[in-house]
């Protein structure tokens, strides 16, 4: 049912793709996906779809959806370095959502470290809540942070 929407910005994530991937992932974020994270996704894609977020022929980002049981978890989300406060996160958050009503699912939701605000204020302006508390969840430069559990009911 995705592939009959033509989505302005996401194309599916193909293995080609990774390079390019990682680059964006190892730029944005001090802890990264690793590219064997990756790799699993995309021979895995009953349970995860994986998409590659570009325009003008660039890339810009990715996502990195699981969904099941009436639930997506966005378990990636990122925009590149250099697209970064141009709007294209709240565009890429409504995507991921829209993928996520095509997986059936009636609730989104997502993990984020209580030390990036930017993110926080993001989802909570498109109407995520704190559900829970993840200890220790994250790698941190002295041990472990903790995640924020956000969740999102689908309309």
């Amino acid at each position: 049912m995705i592939e009959k929407r033509v989505l302005k910005y996401l194309r599916k994530m193909v293995h080609a793709d990774l390079t390019k991937v990682m680059q964006g992932e190892l730029a944005s974020y001090p802890y990264p996906w690793t590219l064997g994270n990756f790799e699993d996704c995309l021979r895995n894609r009953r349970m995860y779809s994986c998409w590659v977020f570009e325009f003008d022929n660039e890339f810009a980002g990715h996502v990195v959806i699981s969904a099941g049981a009436g639930e997506a978890h966005i378990l990636n989300i990122c925009v590149y370095p250099e697209e970064q406060g141009k709007g294209w996160g709240r565009k890429l958050l409504a995507e991921a959502e829209w993928i996520a009503k095509q997986h059936r699912a009636d609730t989104c939701i997502l993990e984020v470290r209580p030390s990036n605000h930017v993110g926080i204020r993001l989802y909570q302006s498109e109407g995520y809540n704190e559900i829970g508390l993840r200890k220790d969840y994250y790698p941190a430069d002295k041990g472990r942070e903790d995640a924020i559990v956000m969740a999102k009911t689908l309309f």
